[in-house]
């Protein structure tokens, strides 16, 4: 092994403890120069966005809580399930109770050195024995829900020490959704 390789690998090593000392909970792999995180430590990051109350066209009350996360590798998106209650005076005195399923891929942003939701669109709105007349506005809640509550949600933000060693400076590259977690492949900058 070439001494400036094995010299990152022995840095890389170090850096490693460091970080599961730290509590750190990315994990990095030195023989595929990638972080990888497990689907639940994603889920314990969206789960700090929620319980969220939400108000739409000034009548409605959105309460949307107990989001669950899965993940689609073929397709490369994050699933997030949230439930959902929706409340008005418009409505009946009860409030309506459903969920709605949103899909999202992941970017990096340079910028705050954070992964984060990206595009997220309603996959499924799913509320029994709603009726019709309120499909349309259940609809454009879930628009709401996928625009103001999880576009650009950070779900980690790298430090600046974990993007740098002996000097050299390392960037984020391709997230890949792997069927158990992500693998953020790091390249030099």
């Amino acid at each position: 092994m070439p001494m400036k390789r094995r010299t990152l690998v022995k840095s890389l090593l170090t850096l490693g403890a460091l970080g599961a000392a730290g509590g750190a909970w990315a994990g990095y792999n030195i023989w595929s120069n990638e972080y990888t995180f497990t689907q639940q430590q994603l889920q314990s990051a969206l789960e700090r966005k929620f319980p969220l109350r939400l108000r739409y066209a000034e009548v409605f009350n959105v309460d949307l809580k107990t989001p669950q996360l899965s993940l689609n590798a073929p397709q490369n998106r994050v699933i997030t399930l949230v439930h959902v209650s929706v409340l008005s005076p418009l409505l009946l005195a009860a409030p309506l109770n459903g969920n709605i399923t949103l899909s999202s891929r992941l970017k990096y942003d340079k910028v705050t050195r954070a992964i984060r939701l990206d595009s997220p669109s309603v996959d499924t709105i799913d509320f029994n024995s709603v009726p019709t007349q309120y499909r349309e506005q259940l609809k454009q809640i879930g628009a709401m829900v996928a625009e103001q509550v999880l576009k650009d949600y950070p779900i980690y933000t790298f430090t600046a020490d974990e993007l740098r060693l002996n000097g050299q400076t390392f960037e984020p590259g391709e997230i890949t959704v792997q069927a158990d977690g992500i693998a953020v492949q790091i390249n030099e900058s």
